[in-house]
């Protein structure tokens, strides 16, 4: 592939990773608002977010290794299709079931972000891998920056369907992008589609997260909540052991189980639970009255544009990741952006004096996350055969998605436990907001010492990354039954 070929590639799918990470976020401002645009309840509002997080997380590990089977681009356009079909239903409609169904569509999109950078490892040349899959990463953080203020913006010069448009134009443009520049990967893995593996995950999955996201509106020891932990703690194991009984599983849990890529999930829960506290705490801070004594009293898109830093660091620092890890190792960026993402949030327990200072935390934390982020995927990558690097990729994803989801429960009711009452309702006490900081700090820490875990010489593919000629050959012959089996 020619240079020109390889940046036209790589521009294309890190847009297509902007658009997706951005229809994630572009909720974000009218979240106080949803109720009265929905005529509905804040419980029931809510689902507008839960049901988006339940679908990415049951589409990452799916879309993975559907793309691994059938093309990784083919699952990509799917991907966008769905995305596009999802905004236009939430666009026309002014219904909370009908809004939630279109957002639950359009969380199935979440996997294009996966889905490409394992596109780069099969297309790209291997001199380009590593600065690509930097960028493609730091999608991911680059589209929520962005599409805070884009947001914020248009929510208040127009009605708020106006997102939904704009969500729909840019699935679109990316769809057509990819149609012409993108070609297929030319890596299969054999096999037939494990669907029971695929509904036993959905259940176990959809029974955790429902739990976790949905808690602190139901009560933590009420019957529906426990009764969801309780079958999520029956259903995953249950489903873990037929996993290791088929001969072609949605996920291979001998490669999952390897220690690189054990601990490098295991990383990817406690940065998610980091990286989604910043979107719970800065914004508080920012947009709460000066009366309270500690908030800044700032409005909906001057609260935008102070997070809109983390998504350019992100994207400028990609390349720095990139070199790092080319460097020293990709384990290196992973221990390297741990530590700035501590220090950012143990800054950031001082810095709440001024809105120039919480930008200050929001450029420190997002540097961490831009080199952790970056470092993830070659550290899946360089440990998994070539035939299963979506699925990796995507239960990768998915493990953030768990942390992300564990920190608004966590990090709300902490929140919510430390709160004082105002004319404009309950709002965190500084003492809660720093409490919420200390705890991302944590979890940063926690995260650190995973990274340092992982070997610094992982499993290595035999097939060359990057090389366009592999193609899978058929699996070799295994006694294990096709289907599971009682014993």
């Amino acid at each position: 592939m020619s240079t020109s070929s390889s940046r036209s590639v790589v521009a294309v799918l890190s847009l297509c990773g902007i658009s997706v990470s951005l229809m994630q976020t572009m909720v974000v401002p009218i979240i106080p608002e949803l109720p009265r645009l929905l005529s509905a309840t804040p419980a029931a509002a809510s689902w507008v977010i839960t049901a988006t997080l339940l679908s990415a997380a049951v589409c990452n590990p799916v879309g993975g290794r559907l793309g691994d089977m059938y093309g990784k681009r083919r699952m990509m356009l799917v991907s966008l299709g769905m995305m596009i079909a999802g905004s236009l239903v939430c666009a026309l409609s002014d219904s909370l079931w009908v809004v939630v169904a279109g957002r639950a569509i359009q969380g199935c999109a979440i996997g294009v972000i996966p889905l490409g950078i394992s596109i780069m490892r099969d297309v790209l040349p291997p001199a380009r891998l590593g600065p690509a899959m930097a960028l493609m990463s730091a999608t991911l953080g680059a589209g929520a920056g962005i599409g805070m203020p884009l947001a914020a913006f248009v929510a208040q010069r127009a009605d708020w369907h106006a997102l939904f448009w704009t969500a729909a134009g840019m699935g679109a443009l990316a769809l057509a992008l990819v149609l012409l520049v993108v070609r297929e990967s030319p890596v299969r893995s054999p096999g037939r589609f494990d669907f029971a593996g695929a509904a036993g995950l959905t259940a176990g999955l959809l029974c955790l997260l429902l739990a976790i996201s949905k808690g602190g509106d139901w009560g933590w020891g009420s019957p529906i909540t426990v009764g969801l932990f309780c079958a999520a703690a029956i259903v995953l194991p249950l489903w873990g052991w037929l996993e290791s009984r088929v001969r072609h599983p949605l996920i291979d849990l001998r490669t999952t189980a390897r220690r690189p890529v054990l601990l490098t999930n295991v990383a990817s829960v406690l940065v998610g639970f980091s990286l989604f506290a910043m979107s719970l705490i800065l914004p508080q801070l920012l947009q709460a009255p000066a009366s309270t004594g500690h908030g800044l009293g700032l409005g909906l898109l001057a609260t935008g544009l102070c997070m809109a830093p983390s998504g350019l660091v992100m994207m400028l620092l990609s390349p720095v990741s990139a070199r790092v890890a080319g460097r020293f190792g990709p384990k290196a960026a992973l221990v390297s952006g741990t530590v700035v993402l501590a220090v950012g949030y143990l800054a950031g327990v001082g810095l709440v004096g001024a809105a120039w200072q919480v930008v200050i935390t929001t450029v420190i934390t997002s540097a961490g996350l831009g080199l952790a982020y970056s470092a993830m995927p070659a550290l899946i990558m360089a440990s998994v055969p070539a035939t299963e690097t979506a699925a990796a990729n995507g239960l990768n994803a998915l493990m953030r998605a768990v942390g992300t989801a564990t920190s608004s429960a966590v990090i709300s009711a902490l929140l919510a436990q430390m709160a004082v009452a105002t004319p404009a309702g309950p709002l965190p006490t500084l003492a809660g907001l720093r409490a919420a900081m200390l705890l991302a700090a944590a979890a940063a820490v926690a995260g650190l010492l995973v990274a340092l875990m992982i070997p610094r010489r992982p499993y290595r593919d035999p097939a060359p990354a990057g090389e366009a000629a592999v193609r899978a050959v058929p699996a070799p012959a295994d006694p294990r039954p096709d289907t599971a089996t009682s014993g």
